[in-house]
């Protein structure tokens, strides 16, 4: 009896230590970093989305307002500077430049004229003052009259020459007013937009009151990205730095920029963060391939570079720079360590950890701490 009382004993001891056993805490499968050397840039980026420009663009549009007389390009053409790229109505600007140019004439013709009457006075009077000083044959009354009367023509002479002057300036004004009814391309560029038809009524923009330029020309010779950067990294956004570009349009990001503009204020905008204009050109003609202006684009501008230096990712890093540090025995200890260049991916870790460590980046939903038993996810 005694045997079957011991008996019954060790068989509930034993199910008892089988079902203390089922219910002990299972170790937490998690993802595990192993550090190790490698590259750690520290970056800025953009806070809104850039957009790619254009070096230069010009809205175009006649000085005075009238009808267009003459398109003479189409979108797409490409132009050189100072060719005319449409007119408005200016028939009688331009008869009027004919008019001047007649007038000139007739200034030249006249003033001809009066020289040549001043050449005969001016010769009357030195004959008139021969006789009287070695003949006393005129008297100086006659003498005097003849010498002023050379004098008033020679003056009626220059005044001929002042106003052929004065109608040639005239005709530069003519020729001006004819300038103005014509747009010209200020660069080489190539015609982006034509907003205007032949008869149509053109007018400049008044002040405050936005309308469409009749030409949108672009130079698309050179193209620069421009973004917005927060009014806290700006500081430390110098040009001459090296930047990358990443554009939706395409799946490969371009590293060849460099910053050449920061703008030297802040935007201030109602309802938006604060932020400064920062631009970067694509030095290499591979990257400037496909491109067009009004692309959506990223920039990533380099503020310091470390090619091998130990680093950890960023998903495996805690608040005030701790880790989840697994030791031999696969269990959890927290370890602080001291950050260097950061960014989206990785921190350079100064001290603190060393190579070949294992930190945690990814644990289940039921999450871990120090001190809990893990196992590593294959």
């Amino acid at each position: 009896m005694k045997s079957k009382t011991l008996l019954v004993v060790a068989l509930l001891i034993a199910l008892a230590a089988s079902i203390l056993y089922s219910r002990r805490p299972q170790p937490v499968e998690v993802e595990v970093y192993t550090l190790a050397e490698g590259e750690v840039r520290a970056t800025v980026a953009n806070t809104r989305v850039g957009t790619v420009k254009a070096c230069r663009r010009a809205y175009l549009a006649p000085a005075t307002g009238g009808q267009v007389a003459q398109l003479l390009v189409k979108e797409g053409d490409k132009v050189k500077q100072g060719q005319v790229l449409l007119e408005v109505w200016n028939q009688d600007l331009k008869a009027q430049v004919e008019l001047q140019k007649a007038q000139i004439k007739a200034s030249r013709a006249s003033a001809d004229q009066t020289c040549q009457l001043a050449g005969g006075a001016e010769r009357e009077a030195a004959r008139m003052t021969e006789l009287q000083k070695h003949k006393n044959v005129v008297s100086v009354e006659q003498v005097d009259k003849s010498v002023t009367g050379g004098k008033s023509q020679r003056a009626a002479c220059r005044a001929g020459m002042q106003a052929i002057e004065v109608t040639e300036a005239q005709l530069g004004v003519a020729e001006a007013a004819v300038q103005r009814t014509l747009v010209k391309a200020p660069f080489d560029g190539t015609v982006a937009e034509v907003n205007a038809e032949l008869g149509e009524f053109v007018t400049p923009s008044p002040p405050g009151i936005p309308t469409l330029p009749p030409i949108d020309l672009l130079d698309v010779s050179c193209l620069t990205v421009s973004a917005p950067i927060d009014e806290v990294d700006a500081a430390s956004i110098k040009t001459g730095m090296s930047a990358c570009v990443s554009l939706d349009a395409f799946p490969d990001k371009r590293c060849s920029g460099i910053v050449t503009r920061v703008a030297p204020y802040v935007l201030e905008k109602e309802k938006q963060a604060r932020t400064v204009e920062v631009e970067v050109t694509l030095r290499d003609p591979k990257d400037l391939a496909e491109l067009l202006p009004g692309y959506s684009a990223d920039i990533e501008v380099l503020l310091n570079q470390k090619d091998h230096t130990l680093r950890l990712p960023a998903e495996a890093i805690l608040d005030n720079h701790r880790v989840l540090l697994i030791d031999d025995d696969n269990v959890l200890r927290e370890q602080s360590f001291q950050p260097g260049l950061s960014n989206w991916s990785f921190t350079e870790v100064l001290s603190g950890l060393k190579v070949g460590d294992k930190v945690v980046t990814s644990v289940g939903k039921e999450g871990v701490a120090a001190g809990v038993t893990v196992s590593v996810k294959p």
